[in-house]
């Protein structure tokens, strides 16, 4: 794996700090891009559920396993427009670091709940087909695999990197 260490100091990028928080606002909008399009996709197949003819035979367990996911779908959307809509009440505010901050927060924040909202579909959907048990078991393997690729990967490839 080949490092690149001179990438991993901002002063090497020579910016500013203005042009530091321009770029890391751009990069969280194409991140939060990319999320909510599946959010939306996901929340989209989940309202339309209760409106299918074998959704009143749901049994209760799935039902609030349901319930769950559209709460999470729901929290995902909000947390992931959230810093779309803090620019717009700051624009022009000279608010550029804070707004940068809170986006970074609730696109975390926002991604671990789109894990959620997909670890409860796949319960959902796995539940309906099989039984409620085998639908938690692989809804709990799917969080599994995100916490893996969403967290420690990210972070040992980070320590990695890091030099010494």
């Amino acid at each position: 794996m080949q490092h690149y260490p001179e990438l991993n100091n901002a002063a090497e990028r020579d910016e500013t700090a203005a042009e530091r928080l321009d770029r890391n606002w751009v990069e969280l909008l194409q991140e939060l891009r990319v999320t909510q399009t599946g959010i939306q996709i996901l929340s989209g197949f989940l309202l339309i559920l209760p409106f299918q003819q074998r959704f009143t035979e749901l049994s209760p367990v799935l039902l609030g396993v349901y319930l769950g996911a559209v709460g999470f779908a729901a929290l995902s959307t909000a947390l992931a427009v959230a810093p779309v809509a803090a620019h717009r009440l700051l624009f022009r505010m000279h608010a550029k670091d804070s707004l940068v901050s809170f986006g970074d927060v609730v696109a975390k924040v926002g991604l671990a709940c789109v894990a959620v909202t997909i670890g409860l579909v796949v319960t959902l959907v796995l539940g309906v087909i099989f039984d409620p048990a085998t639908g938690i078991g692989v809804g709990l393997a799917a969080l599994l695999v995100f916490a893996v690729l969403w967290g420690v990967v990210p972070l040992t490839i980070h320590r990695h990197s890091e030099p010494g």
